[in-house]
């Protein structure tokens, strides 16, 4: 029978978690912008073109932050106790198993190389691993009431 564990999920925690992934998430593809262009085969002109919606593809991207947040907060409860150490662990735990085995099989039947594979799923790791340490140590005060 499965044990139930109460889960407390830091919404503050989460929001600062998502917005630290999603700030490094701007600086590694600004490092990075010359690989990952090479990588998805097209330039920078022709992403402009392409008639993508800017602020809806950012939109996109800090939600997933959020829900990647919220999820390595709940991992990191349900394993266990809420430590830096253990939401850092459960950061590379979830890296390597949901998003390099992902990636690893589109890019591999997709033919692309490792150099992009890197890049992109580089990002995640550093990012889920400050996410993973934010949420772990970031323990919420309860209230206390003094008689």
């Amino acid at each position: 029978m499965l044990e139930t564990q109460r889960v407390r999920l830091n919404y503050l925690a989460i929001l600062v978690a998502a917005l630290v992934y999603f700030a490094v998430q701007a600086v590694w593809f600004t490092i990075f912008m010359r690989e990952w262009l090479a990588g998805i085969g097209k330039t920078m002109e022709e992403l402009h073109h392409q008639g993508t919606i800017v602020v809806l593809a950012y939109l996109i991207a800090f939600v997933g932050a959020l829900v990647m947040a919220a999820a390595l907060s709940w991992f990191t409860q349900i394993s266990g106790k809420q430590t830096i150490l253990r939401g850092i662990l459960i950061g590379i735990a979830a890296w390597i198993g949901f998003v390099l085995t992902t990636w690893s099989a589109e890019y591999a039947f997709e033919g692309k190389g490792l150099h992009i594979l890197a890049v992109n799923t580089g990002i995640s790791l550093i990012g889920m691993v400050l996410m993973g340490a934010i949420v772990g140590g970031w323990k919420a005060k309860l209230a206390t009431v003094t008689v």
